[in-house]
């Protein structure tokens, strides 16, 4: 039957536990002569995803969304989150222990300026900030009068008295034939782009692309949590627990690099500030401890932003290859499992819940299958309103006449996939069928557009919004994001949204997914991932590229108002559903054929 391997449906967030452990925190600071302490939602590489032992933030207040901020002073708290997680954290944090602040108006430095008082000591982890969220952090102190105080250990671990350990997946790697290049070529490309003597590489993603290993230390994205140093000239250097590498891994890693546990890297940082080199670091990634273990000893440390990640970013013709081989290995699992769920869900016995572990068995089908690239949203009616819904044992609900939104995505080794479908159970109503309409016109926009090389996401951004806007709509999340090879599903430097400002360049892959979202009634996103290519243009006077849609994924046609699409737009769907067709028929047994030939009818 159907079943979940990697999501669970546990709520985990008990607002009734924030008060004692607050509580608990203050006497510690007191104790540590604190008089406040940063609480991020964050590992010592920034990571979106991270191990069970660094989700500080949750076990404080109860909130469990993957982006937060909570600051405890010796009289108030507060938790501070943006758009995306308002409703969540009003649900699982205690508003009598945690103000709850939006980030979007109220950022976490002003508000330590106004309720810090003169001479308060404000602790922080240093692990877990970088050196630019720190220097912020310092100036809002200061501008109250307080000092920011750097801490050895984090208060909170001593009083979490069932932390689980700190990760130590198996590190694996990750073959030519999926990666396309040998990570002996990759270390001489990074070498070359070197300005510094060193780069310090923070980044897990990174590590592993630039090593070509793959790990298993956090759910849902393939890292091994360690960090390198490589050389402009001479060997690198590899710091991971030696735990996670079994004997061979350790041979053939040997072979690339020096390797060594990573409490060996503050030293041998400072060591290499004491002979005055000169050092280039991540400035989203890199934690502070390590930046002033090097800079006090007299190295000379450059902020940026690391070469690896616009490297990564530009996917060479094997990993184009894999991609869409995993695209239409997932276009069957999702066209089977949209086929199945259009003839059970209108029974009135489905919940959200089973149709997420239906999905996921549907994909564990073809057999290579590795793990879902992040929790499945699985959102009908009001929680379909909610962008980064995840349903749990307490929200489920059952699936009626009305908007069903999956947002899902899968983990194979020749590939990342991330696809979202709105569909809906019964008639829609009119209201549903515009706005689905709208944001279609949107996503179309996207896939149909031509720029010319150099142009970034936040030019081709309003592409999507442009039929929403018109009708007085919009959306608040980015129209896309960077996507990984059988690494993180969310990956820069690449985006298209307001603050897309990187150069779209051949090889990038993103996804493409504008939405709408009434709040209380039903939710709306249309999601394929694309790829950058170069288009050739007649007469044209410039490099033009443009987008290739990797995903193959029936759109719901029910829920579209055809007089609102344009003769071209109505030409791209068709068009669109005749490859979804052609694809994926092969696959699929007679009655999912013949439901698929209804899916993707000409309109």
């Amino acid at each position: 039957m159907f079943e979940s391997h990697f999501q669970t449906y546990v709520e985990t967030a008990d607002p009734s536990l924030g008060a004692s452990r607050v509580k608990n925190l203050r006497a510690a600071l007191k104790k540590a002569k604190l008089d406040g302490f940063l609480v991020p939602r964050a590992d010592a590489h920034q990571n979106e995803y991270v191990a069970p032992c660094e989700e500080r933030l949750a076990w404080l207040s109860g909130f469990t969304g993957s982006a937060g901020f909570a600051i405890v002073l010796r009289d108030k708290a507060a938790l501070f989150v943006d758009g995306r997680y308002t409703v969540q954290a009003r649900e699982q944090v205690d508003a009598k222990v945690f103000a709850l602040v939006g980030i979007e108006k109220t950022s976490p430095g002003e508000w330590l300026a106004k309720e810090a008082r003169k001479s308060w000591r404000i602790g922080y982890d240093p692990w877990l900030h970088t050196p630019a969220q720190v220097e912020r952090h310092k100036s809002a102190a200061e501008k109250a009068g307080a000092v920011l105080v750097a801490t050895t250990e984090n208060p909170i671990d001593g009083l979490w008295s069932d932390r689980p350990a700190p990760p130590l997946g198996a590190v694996t790697l990750h073959p030519r034939k999926y990666a396309g290049e040998t990570a002996e070529k990759k270390l001489e490309r990074i070498a070359k782009a070197l300005s510094a003597d060193f780069l310090l590489i923070s980044d897990p993603h990174a590590l592993a692309w630039a090593f070509n290993l793959r790990g298993a230390d956090v759910a849902h994205t393939p890292i091994a949590l360690g960090f390198a140093l490589i050389p402009k000239a001479g060997k690198p250097q590899l710091f991971l627990e030696p735990a996670k590498l079994s004997e061979k891994i350790a041979i053939s890693l040997g072979a690339l690099a020096e390797l060594a546990p990573p409490a060996a890297l503050p030293a041998r940082l400072a060591a290499l500030g004491a002979k005055k080199h000169t050092l280039a670091y991540d400035a989203a990634t890199a934690p502070s401890v390590l930046i002033e273990a090097f800079s006090q000893a007299g190295g000379a440390a450059q902020s940026g932003a690391d070469p690896i990640a616009a490297m990564k970013a530009r996917k060479n013709a094997v990993e184009l290859a894999g991609a869409r081989a995993a695209h239409l290995r997932d276009g069957v699992a999702m066209t089977r499992f949209l086929c199945w769920f259009n003839n059970t869900a209108p029974k009135g016995r489905l919940t959200e819940i089973q149709a997420a572990q239906a999905l996921e068995t549907f994909r564990r089908d073809s057999g290579l299958l590795r793990d879902i690239s992040f929790p499945t949203i699985s959102a009908f009616g009001p929680h379909a309103a909610l962008p980064h819904y995840r349903v749990t044992e307490s929200s489920n609900a059952r699936i009626g006449k009305g908007v069903y939104l999956v947002d899902s995505g899968a983990q194979y080794f020749d590939g990342t996939t991330d696809v979202t479908r709105t569909v809906c159970v019964g008639r829609a109503d009119r209201a549903a069928r515009h706005a689905n309409t709208l944001v279609l016109k949107g996503h179309i926009a996207i896939a149909r557009a031509l720029f010319p090389k150099g142009a970034s996401g936040a030019q081709l951004d309003s592409f999507a919004r442009r039929p929403l806007w018109e009708a007085g709509l919009d959306f608040d999340h980015g129209t896309g994001h960077g996507v990984g090879s059988y690494l993180s599903v969310h990956e820069g430097p690449q985006r298209i949204s307001k603050l897309g400002s990187v150069a779209l360049e051949p090889g990038m892959i993103l996804s493409n997914e504008p939405g709408y979202y009434r709040e209380g009634a039903f939710g709306i996103r249309i999601e394929n991932l694309v790829a950058v290519e170069t288009r050739k243009i007649v007469g044209a006077e410039r490099e033009m590229l443009g987008f290739e849609t990797l995903t193959l994924v029936p759109i719901d046609l029910r829920l579209i108002e055809p007089k609102l699409l344009t003769v071209e737009e109505k030409a791209w769907l068709n068009a669109y559903h005749a490859e979804v067709r052609k694809a994926l028929a092969p696959h699929l047994d007679p009655a999912e054929r013949k439901w698929l030939r209804q899916a993707t009818a000409r309109l």
